[in-house]
């Protein structure tokens, strides 16, 4: 039986080396974001992409909903948008005197959420029922969503005038917070030879919906080591309380609030995915930290000393992977 899970990991890391091949002939460069985005899919999570305008976000999604025969909707968030905008709702049929549902753009595969944070609370709740229980409750009926499921939400870091700050229960159901950079000369020269013909290049069918639930399945026999467990759950635990280690006690005045243990869970479950990915059935240390910084970073609060002393996340999180030991696991 393992020889069988073996080879069909093997199999599925030649697939997704297909997929990123197919991705690469319309985005160029941005490796992190498609590399993530294919990983959450696997995982079975959610990405909050924050970028500038302009760096293929939509464009990436859209290519891999082709790729994978998935249905694609983009939804632009405004501050006058409504719940039902979203999930869609209930209307009068006057010839047959009765109510009939009218589903919104929520009910699809993969869901752009463009600019996420412009649309007021109520909307964003909206969403989050879709995230965390892929469903939506529309009058007094509740609607299962399509699986695979992923919504991928969008910020803009440079304009907030006219924004509403996603709340960190909500900022807590996303796996990945992955921070979009622009390209540099060379790739953003391939971007405008790229596209001068005004025509995107044609990707090919390579999955369907039933293939990627079916490698879910072998992503979850994915082993992890107990080691390896206990090393996600001390990071995890420290940026909560980076004192208990003393050699990070200097970190304790910036840090308001840590993750709660779905960082945990999304490490270890990214770590999975990205191990199968890349063709084996168990995880390794550089599998943890491919992904623990876009786990972390929008899970962690930092407290006004360190939004003064110009502190980020992602300097916390650098040091609290580098000031703990790292465990050795033998491969059997």
């Amino acid at each position: 039986m393992t020889d069988i899970i073996e080879s069909e990991v093997k199999n599925a890391s030649e697939k997704f080396k297909d997929i990123i091949y197919e991705i690469k002939k319309v985005i160029v460069g941005q490796h992190n974001m498609v590399e993530k985005t294919l990983v959450a899919i696997l995982a079975d999570g959610h990405i909050l992409i924050e970028g500038a305008p302009g760096l293929a976000k939509t464009l990436t999604l859209k290519t891999i909903a082709k790729i994978i025969d998935a249905d694609f909707k983009r939804i632009q968030f405004t501050p006058d948008l409504l719940p039902a905008d979203l999930t869609g709702t209930r209307i009068f049929n006057q010839n047959q005197c009765d109510f009939s549902t009218s589903f919104g753009p929520i009910f699809a595969n993969l869901i752009l959420a463009d600019e996420i944070n412009r649309a007021p609370a109520k909307v964003q709740s909206a969403l989050l029922e879709a995230m965390q229980e892929k469903q939506v409750t529309i009058g007094k009926e509740s609607f299962k969503l399509k699986e695979p499921f992923l919504v991928l939400a969008t910020q803009n870091p440079i304009e907030t005038e006219g924004t509403y700050n996603l709340p960190e229960a909500q900022l807590d159901r996303f796996m990945f917070k992955v921070i979009v950079d622009y390209p540099d000369e060379k790739e953003e020269t391939a971007v405008v030879e790229r596209m001068i013909g005004g025509k995107i290049p044609e990707v090919n069918v390579l999955l369907n919906c039933d293939s990627i639930l079916n490698y879910r399945n072998y992503v979850n026999t994915v082993y992890v080591d107990p080691k390896l467990i206990h090393y996600i759950v001390e990071i995890v635990s420290l940026t909560r309380n980076p004192a208990k280690n003393t050699g990070l006690s200097e970190l304790k005045p910036f840090i308001q609030y840590g993750s709660s243990p779905r960082g945990s869970l999304a490490i270890t479950q990214a770590s999975k995915a990205i191990a199968f990915m890349r063709g084996r059935t168990y995880i390794t240390i550089d599998d943890i930290k491919s992904v623990v910084k876009e786990c972390l970073r929008h899970r962690i609060i930092l407290s006004y000393e360190g939004l003064a002393e110009g502190i980020n996340q992602d300097f916390i999180i650098d040091k609290i992977v580098s000031g703990i030991e790292t465990p050795f696991c033998e491969i059997k």
